[in-house]
């Protein structure tokens, strides 16, 4: 697909949120994307490779259900960066120049020099792990998916965008060490309470748990995890009952 066709497409994804009395997850002082957030070129070319490899994999194993390049765009990759840029969000001093799609600016935009390590549990297809980390190249990025196939499928993808500082660990979760990231994310899984409750093993003290779930789910998340304090849920752009949460681990007295 063509990149300038994909910036069009995620354009509602990286636009302001529009209700504004809501603080957003991860802000830090001076840091709220008032303004929409702009891709680069070679960011919209990752895109565009990433989605070729997807549904090159996808015609011999179940990656996704969605079979359409633009639902792709908006369904997959408009989700995991619009969770992307309100847990790393940019750093800007001006407004930036009016097209999504440029070269970026280092003089005028900073993206997130954040070093956070990052989990993504049950990475499937990769979102939203491979999109945040092209968002915010800087994290050290474990892909968690126990599939040999589909694991093969993130290391292929990995590879093909020359991604750095990615782990791809083909176990359950369960095994991995406790209190390890600073970000855990959680999107589309099977078993959502059972595997909620392992991804929140994960999370370091004072640490992040974000997720990526349907209205009917919200509940089910905060009573799981009562240890968690939680942002307010914020609706996802061009869905009805898509909702993105953040909980942050309070400290055991």
């Amino acid at each position: 697909m063509h990149p300038a066709r994909i910036a069009e497409l995620l354009q509602p994804f990286l636009s302001p949120t529009p209700n504004s009395c809501h603080s957003e997850p991860g802000r830090r002082p001076g840091e709220e994307p008032a303004v929409p957030a702009v891709l680069s070129a070679g960011q919209l070319q990752s895109i565009s490779t990433y989605i070729d490899i997807l549904l090159r994999w996808n015609a011999r194993i179940n990656l996704t259900a969605i079979r359409a390049p633009e639902e792709i765009v908006t369904r997959h990759f408009g989700e995991s960066l619009f969770a992307a840029r309100h847990l790393f969000p940019r750093v800007s001093s001006v407004s930036p120049v009016p097209s999504v799609v440029r070269d970026f600016d280092f003089a005028r935009d900073q993206r997130p020099t954040t070093n956070d390590r990052v989990a993504d549990l049950g990475s499937g297809a990769g979102f939203p792990g491979l999109p945040i980390k092209l968002w915010a190249p800087n994290i050290a990025l474990t892909l968690i998916e126990s599939n040999h196939k589909k694991a093969a499928f993130l290391r292929d993808v990995a590879r093909a965008l020359t991604l750095t500082d990615i782990n791809i660990q083909n176990v359950r979760a369960e095994t991995l060490p406790p209190s390890t990231f600073h970000v855990v994310t959680l999107r589309a899984v099977e078993r959502f309470a059972h595997t909620l409750a392992i991804a929140a093993r994960l999370v370091a003290p004072a640490s992040r748990l974000a997720l990526l779930l349907t209205s009917s789910q919200l509940d089910a998340a905060r009573s799981t995890l009562p240890h968690f304090a939680w942002d307010p849920p914020i609706p996802i752009p061009q869905s009805q009952s898509r909702l993105f949460i953040v909980g942050v681990l309070e400290p055991r007295i």
